[in-house]
């Protein structure tokens, strides 16, 4: 489901209202970061990429398409057009929750809304009652692993339950340390938990919200149609490699969804729709999330064990870098063999040409991408945890972009305010729930016992890593890595040890194997409306067999101690 930003800004509006532009065949929905859902933001293509990110001009398209079509590529008259409250599209103040009294009238249900409303009401109360039974305290790791199990299958299920994953983390993250305040020695030994739990989790949200503003800076100057815009060939096996290998890089430096949208949005420029362009997203899926396991930037999961000490810049770059590479090209070799990517080459009009940066574009772009890099140099040099460095990166972006458009009233949608309007605000607070929920297990001692189980049982820690990345392909990554955290910690297993560079690679990649295992997979799921059972019968076959051939190259690598020596020589990362 789609989800949009509230707030509407009357300036934005009247700039607009007399704009000629056409709305129709440019709205795409994109899903939302790192999440493993379909939940999102969206955002136009096209002629004005921009223009969906005010909730105006969504409503407006909404009310200019023809109730009788259900495609985006509906004519529209030039009076429906024109963005004016007198057209009765849209008013300066309104909402897109809003619906017009007709609309309201269709839809309004009393009878079932109050039932709605005592049910959730109803299990509020219940779940209440239940916390402060005598039992819970007595039980309290029965009860925590029960809430969680509840809270985490509600997240699996948003989609049939219809409530919002992030909703359910934050109520279960509540819910677990209200039942351990209960279960602990006394109220402040809990409360001494919560408070190093959240400085933990509050480094990995701060740094996400900076990583992710400056990602929106840069999109909204249009800075990656410097990326997209050297891709020229037309030959689909060379452009299989191409898209491949631009979004494995890509990812290494931004994050999985981010280079998912973007080599998507280029991919329905480049190709016309067809089962060759289904492949090419599927190769982004796999490129994007290998991609994101070499470095600590380029995953979520990756940068919440390079925060927390697991790993290091330049050993993950070390150790995983062949790994990764190799579980792209093992599937782009088996791809390239299909009669699809055999086909005659796909030619389409040149689209890319039609679109241009928006002013100071190249700047932005280079800067932006700049302090993302310079992030784990800020590390090594200072000492302080990472997101201090990016949160620095974001100042510096931030002063840059109200220098250069200061007194341009038209271009206030490149700024820094409005671009942390349009970031994708639940992803962060779902984060923010399950690495606190998490947190409340670890305290608990529930997850040191698990640990404590698998040792007794699992010999091999190689199948330890290697389950949880198969594990990933339909659990989301986050609070596996999250749970693998709490479960073992530095001194079983050193910082670059073995274990945790195979945790970050296999929690990485793991995902590619099925469509609903990454947010970069869900992402393509949703821009190219790709069904899951394609993916399955098409794609997962080749994606198994990158997972499995790194898995063996990088204990192929570590036995023979084999790495990337050159990289050791930058004096500056040698600590980070």
């Amino acid at each position: 489901m789609a989800t949009f930003s509230i707030g509407t800004h009357l300036s934005m509006f009247q700039n607009l209202r007399t704009s000629k532009l056409p709305l129709h065949g440019l709205c795409t929905v994109e899903p939302s970061p790192f999440f493993g859902s379909s939940s999102g933001r969206t955002r136009l293509t096209g002629t004005i990429p921009t223009l969906l990110r005010h909730n105006v001009l969504a409503r407006a398209e909404d009310k200019a398409r023809d109730p009788t079509s259900s495609s985006f590529q509906t004519q529209q008259s030039p009076q429906s057009q024109n963005l004016t409250p007198e057209s009765g599209s849209c008013d300066p103040l309104c909402s897109l929750d809003e619906t017009t009294s007709q609309e309201f009238e269709e839809s309004y249900q009393p009878k079932t809304d109050s039932l709605k409303a005592v049910a959730i009401l109803g299990a509020a109360a219940t779940g209440a009652v239940a916390i402060n039974h005598s039992w819970v305290a007595t039980n309290q790791d029965l009860a925590m692993a029960l809430l969680f199990v509840l809270g985490y299958a509600g997240i699996i299920f948003e989609e049939s339950l219809a409530f919002n994953k992030s909703g359910v983390g934050l109520v279960m993250a509540v819910g677990l340390w209200v039942i351990r305040s209960l279960g602990a020695p006394s109220t402040d030994i809990a409360v001494s938990e919560l408070t190093h739990a959240s400085a933990e989790v509050s480094e990995i949200v701060f740094f996400l919200l900076g990583a992710m503003t400056i990602v929106e800076i840069i999109d909204s100057h249009q800075g990656f149609k410097l990326v997209t815009d050297n891709i020229t060939t037309r030959n689909p096996r060379l452009l299989l490699w191409v898209i491949g290998f631009v979004t494995f890089f890509l990812s290494a430096v931004l994050d999985n969804l981010t280079s998912t949208i973007v080599m998507v949005s280029l991919l329905r420029k480049l190709v016309p729709p067809s089962e060759y362009r289904k492949i090419l997203g599927a190769v982004v899926v796999i490129s994007a999330n290998a991609g994101g396991a070499w470095t600590p930037i380029g995953d979520v999961t990756t940068t919440m064990l390079w925060i927390h000490g697991q790993i290091s810049t330049v050993q993950t770059i070390k150790g995983l870098f062949v790994p990764s590479a190799v579980s792209l090209a093992v599937p782009l070799a088996l791809m390239s063999l299909t009669s699809e990517v055999n086909g005659k080459g796909q030619n389409s009009p040149n689209v890319l040409a039609s679109e241009q940066i928006a002013p100071r574009g190249q700047l932005v772009f280079s800067v932006g991408l700049g302090v993302l890099i310079f992030v784990p140099v800020f590390k090594a040099l200072t000492g302080l945890p990472p997101y201090m460095g990016m949160l620095l990166g974001l100042g510096v972006l931030w002063i840059l972009t109200d220098a250069i458009h200061y007194g341009e009233s038209e271009r206030q949608k490149l700024k820094v305010p409005q671009a942390l309007s349009r970031i994708d605000t639940q992803g962060i607070l779902f984060f923010l729930g399950i690495l606190l929920s998490v947190g409340s297990l670890e305290a608990a001692g529930i997850l040191r016992e698990i640990a404590n189980y698998l040792d007794a049982h699992v010999a091999s820690t190689e199948l330890i890593a290697s389950s949880i990345g198969l594990i990933s392909a339909v659990i989301d990554n986050v609070p596996l890595v999250a749970a693998t955290m709490g479960m073992y910690d530095v001194v079983s297993f050193p910082q670059d040890s073995e274990f945790w560079q195979l945790i970050a690679f296999c929690a990485g990649t793991g995902g590619s194997m099925l469509i609903i295992g990454s947010a970069a997979g869900v992402a393509f799921m949703g821009m190219e409306k790709v069904d899951f059972f394609w993916y399955l019968r098409k794609i997962s076959g080749f994606a198994f067999a990158g997972y499995a051939a790194g898995i063996v190259a990088y204990l192929a690598l570590y036995k023979l101690n084999i790495s990337l020596p050159t990289l050791a020589e930058v004096p500056f990362l040698s600590g980070s």
